[in-house]
């Protein structure tokens, strides 16, 4: 399946894996590349040594392309790239800034960039900056998210008309089924976050892995809006976010009641009732706990499966 993003990536299939915070370690990401798609490491939940670590035993683990996927709104920002520099990764996507505030340094270095957005705005911004591609990420998607609210079959569309480098869609995205309706849409290929999460080599808690196969439709909602926007599964703390917005809080009060290390308590230490459990809305497909390797070849096989059925119409 040759495209723009499997020659860019050098990749079989033009599935990205998300660098999702505390779910996307070296296992994850070597194993999606082993299999075809492109692995990223998730460099928002590690310190720079931890990250060093994991690009070390990624490379280990695969002689396949893999990135590390690097949001700017965390600390120690500068040391992650000069570690990624360092260890020759030769790809990254970055997410949550101005994407002119590393992509030359990157480039100069000889490694692609790949921007998250949630606008027109933003990715025609991104483009401009010198990126190598776009994700243009819909209102679905898990984690921190845009402001907008726009959908992912909206958005796709409205990017294409106006971009010219290679597009790839995320948001809601977890079947072959849906990678075909976005690629229909003029997307080049997929960034799939929320069904990684659900696979065996995710470095997130077994709970977590659970709690996000037993969610049902309506089990996530985006909040926290004047801090980050962030979609999280409904549970204990998600409730008592919600109760705090009938206070009128300031954004002091939302900082102090979201604490320290949210998001790690509830993903990867396993706490489903106090922790922060980021997932998508595409979590009510998600229905099993699998290899990354049998995730991609069942996405593949369905979206063959399906675009025969369009053709036949």
């Amino acid at each position: 399946m040759q495209n723009r993003i499997t020659e860019l990536f050098n990749i079989e299939y033009p599935i990205i894996q998300a660098g999702m915070i505390w779910n996307s370690g070296w296992r994850l990401a070597s194993a999606v590349s082993n299999s075809g798609g492109l692995g990223l490491l998730g460099a928002g939940s590690m310190y720079p040594e931890v990250l060093r670590e994991h690009i070390l035993k990624c490379k280990n683990a695969t002689d396949k392309p893999f990135g590390v996927n690097v949001p700017m709104l965390y600390p120690d920002i500068d040391k992650i790239i000069d570690i990624i520099i360092e260890e020759g990764v030769k790809i990254v996507f970055t997410s949550a800034g101005n994407p002119r505030t590393y992509t030359s340094k990157l480039k100069e270095n000889g490694i692609m960039v790949v921007h998250v957005v949630s606008s027109v705005k933003f990715a025609l911004k991104a483009q401009e900056a010198g990126v190598d591609a776009i994700v243009a990420e819909g209102f679905e998607a898990g984690g921190h998210n845009g402001r907008e609210e726009t959908t992912t079959f909206t958005l796709i569309p409205m990017v294409k008309e106006q971009l010219e480098i290679p597009l790839i869609a995320a948001g809601g995205i977890a079947t072959g089924r849906g990678m075909l309706a976005a690629m229909v849409l003029g997307a080049d290929g997929v960034q799939v976050g929320s069904r990684f999460v659900a696979s065996e080599e995710a470095s997130s808690h077994r709970a977590f892995k659970q709690m996000v196969v037993d969610a049902k439709e309506g089990d996530t909602q985006l909040t926290l809006k004047e801090l980050a926007p962030v979609r999280m599964l409904k549970n204990k703390f998600f409730e008592s976010v919600i109760q705090l917005y009938t206070t009128n809080p300031t954004k002091e009060d939302l900082i102090k009641h979201l604490g320290r290390a949210r998001a790690k308590r509830g993903m990867f230490e396993g706490d489903l009732e106090e922790g922060e459990l980021e997932i998508g809305q595409i979590a009510g497909l998600i229905h099993d706990i699998k290899p990354a390797a049998q995730i991609l070849k069942d996405m593949i096989d369905e979206f063959e499966k399906a675009k025969k059925e369009i053709d036949n119409l």
